[in-house]
Formats: C-alpha cells, structure tokens, sequence
C-alpha cells in the first residue's frame, strides 16, 4: 500500500496502522456496480453522511443536500431515467456506441440504499473562493462524496457514482427548488466482493494513467524528477 514508514519521529502523524488504514480504503475504494441487496443500518448510514459533512468546503460553503429515495416507484422512474440517457451516451460515442452498451453503469435498482447528492438554491450569494471560480461549489460537494465513499469502503460497504441522467428531470422528479442542481446519484450497500481493479479497467474500456505523466515541475509539461520511492508505472495499486 505504500504507506510512510514509522520513523520514530513525534510528529502530528497517525500511527503506522492507521496510516494504513487511511491509505488501504484510498486504494481499495471502487466505483461499484454490482449489489447483493441487504441493507443498511440507520446508525451506519448516519455515520457515513456525518463523514461526508465534515468535508473541506470552499468558503465553508458547505453546498451538499442529501435526499435519500426509500420510494420503490421513486427508484424505477429513476433507473428509467438512467436508461434513457445511457442510450443518449451510448450515441454520442460513435465508434464505442456498442462497446458501451454492454457495460453495467449503475446499480440504482440492486444497491441498498439510493442517494441523491444536490447543489443547493442560492450558492451565488457565496463569493469567498468562488469569484473566480464558481465551480467550486461543484468541487465541494466532491469532497463530501469522496469522504462518504471512503468511509463506506472502511464499513465494508460497496458506493457507486452515477451521473448519467438528465439533471433537469431529476430535479423536476424530486421536487427541488429552482436554482438547486442534482449532481449524483449515489447507490450503496452490501457487495459480494470488491472489484480488485477499475471495473472500466477490467472491461479495458481506459486504463489508469501513470502519476508521473500528470506531475510537473514549475510549468506546465515539464516533467517532474522522479523522487526516491516512486512508483514504477504498472505497478501500484488500483483504486
């Protein structure tokens, strides 16, 4: 896992187990798409949104709403929606329009629990670290996902991010207000297994990039010297 070693060093760092810890659930974490029903528990569901709450915030903007669909119709007209820009997807990738369509996107009907994550109305009043760029609402938000997703994959439970659907017609189907804006849905629960790479990876539909083609030093495209320990291209571990 490649985790810092113990140095004896008082230092403000956690120790070497849970270094680990931290760095297994990074690496371990993967966008799921395959379910085995079960359930949640209220307790650990609460924690798992406690941990997507103590996200770092642009401003401490805090711009995530969670709406949980424990509706069985609400789920079928959403996996409908799913469905129906899968197709738009598949479409617009031409040459890949067949190899896309054999791909399992989202569990919304198989996971536990279905979220939606949202951007609320009236983020514009937020200047600080946004006027620039607004966009960071959108990153925000992205933190509070990741911190959910690795908490989940600490509890052992399974997360998938699915972002193919019409965002107006999933607004207009959960009756959010003007000016808020869905960006995820977000299926959870129990799992068989853990993929042991990138199921898009697996499928060889992209391949994870080598670390060392996206650092650079001081500007853009000058590669970055390689620091001792580095890792070899191919040979870290999946995430």
């Amino acid at each position: 896992m490649n985790a810092p070693a113990d140095t004896g060093q008082v230092t403000h760092a956690f120790s070497l187990p849970e270094r680990e810890a931290v760095y297994r659930a990074i690496h371990e974490r993967r966008d799921m798409r395959h379910f085995s029903g079960g359930t949640v528990a209220d307790d650990l569901l609460q924690r798992l949104l406690s941990a997507a709450h103590h996200a770092p915030s642009v401003g401490f903007m805090q711009p995530w709403r969670f709406i949980r669909v424990r509706s069985q119709s609400l789920r079928e007209t959403m996996h409908a929606l799913v469905e129906q820009e899968r197709v738009l997807t598949a479409q617009a990738l031409g040459a890949r329009e067949d190899e896309f369509m054999t791909l399992k996107v989202q569990g919304v009907l198989d996971a536990a629990e279905l979220l939606v994550v949202a951007l609320p109305p009236g983020r514009e009043a937020h200047v600080f670290g946004r006027r620039t760029l607004p966009e960071m609402d959108l990153a925000s938000a992205a933190c509070a996902i990741q911190n959910l997703w690795l908490a989940a994959r600490a509890e052992g439970l399974g997360m998938g991010w699915v972002s193919i659907f019409c965002p107006v017609k999933l607004a207009e189907l959960l009756k959010m207000p003007e000016g808020s804006r869905p960006i995820a849905m977000l299926c959870l629960g129990p799992v068989h297994a853990f993929y042991d790479q990138p199921m898009l990876q697996a499928e060889k539909w992209a391949r994870r990039a080598a670390l060392s083609d996206m650092v650079f030093d001081d500007c853009w495209g000058q590669l970055a010297t390689p620091a001792a320990g580095d890792i070899p291209q191919g040979q870290g571990p999946g995430a």
